[in-house]
């Protein structure tokens, strides 16, 4: 059974790699337009948090509260005003390879920084701290398949709530011996800012998106084609390119995400 979506406007959008740091310089890579630069950008400090936070936050908490602020910033909207989806495929496995190596040899030594850095809804709370937040979040983990799931999570709350709601997927590298089951290389985290159409505004070029969830076929995700594929690839996060290629596009296409290994979330962007 398959079941379509209305549209939505991609009102922001924001990317971010050690050697694509930023929306427009990812696009201009993946339209052919410049070459990816060689040596890697240093990691995000978000200027949001106090000092203190900001040296204890993780690879993480950096990297998704980066993408979420650009992403606000270019849908000019206000951070604290936005519902939140974060999506990540295990969180921080540099820290939870850190506790269970510690809790295995020497337990009472555990940092309680690291202990609550460990939680998978880590960047969603720092987020709410740093932009003093009250409204709500939804921390998502759906394996391989997270970027479509926590995707479609964010579309289902602008349709049912009738809102613009902020979209960050990121994920880091896998350390220990959980990367050997999930691995993962380098840092990657994108945010959109999806809003319903009935706000928009008659001359708005803003991108839209539609969806269709499919079922019953299998799954089969949409390839990346452009150079920025190399700067990525090795980050579990990768099936995210397809549809930043498609956003980055002149021209309409459609994108296929997975969901599970039989259902599949069809994007069509409308440039």
């Amino acid at each position: 059974m398959n079941q379509a979506l209305p549209p939505v406007s991609v009102t922001g959008i924001a990317f971010w790699a050690p050697r694509l740091p930023g929306w427009e310089i990812a696009r201009a890579v993946i339209r052919g337009e410049t070459e990816m630069q060689q040596a890697s950008a240093a990691r995000p400090a978000p200027a949001m948090l106090a000092p203190t936070e900001r040296r204890r936050a993780p690879d993480t908490v950096a990297i998704a509260l980066e993408v979420a602020a650009r992403a606000c910033a270019a849908a000019s909207r206000s951070p604290a005003d936005l519902p939140s989806v974060f999506a990540s495929t295990h969180g921080d496995l540099a820290i939870s390879d850190y506790m269970c190596t510690t809790l295995v040899s020497t337990p009472t030594l555990i940092s309680p920084v690291k202990f609550h850095n460990s939680v998978h809804n880590a960047a969603a709370g720092y987020w709410s701290i740093g932009t003093a937040s009250h409204a709500p979040y939804t921390a998502i983990s759906a394996f391989q398949h997270t970027f479509g799931t926590g995707l479609l999570e964010a579309v289902t709350q602008v349709h049912c709530e009738r809102r613009a709601v902020l979209y960050v997927a990121f994920d880091i590298e896998a350390k220990g011996a959980l990367g050997t089951i999930s691995p993962s290389r380098g840092l990657l985290g994108t945010a959109l800012v999806l809003a319903p159409l009935d706000e928009r505004a008659p001359a708005d070029t803003s991108p839209l998106l539609a969806f269709e969830v499919r079922t019953g076929e299998p799954a089969i995700p949409t390839p990346a084609r452009s150079a920025a594929i190399a700067a990525v690839s090795e980050n579990v996060l990768a099936p995210c390119l397809p549809l930043f290629e498609a956003l980055a596009a002149d021209e309409s296409s459609v994108v296929m995400l997975t969901l599970s290994d039989h259902m599949v979330l069809r994007a069509t962007v409308n440039a």
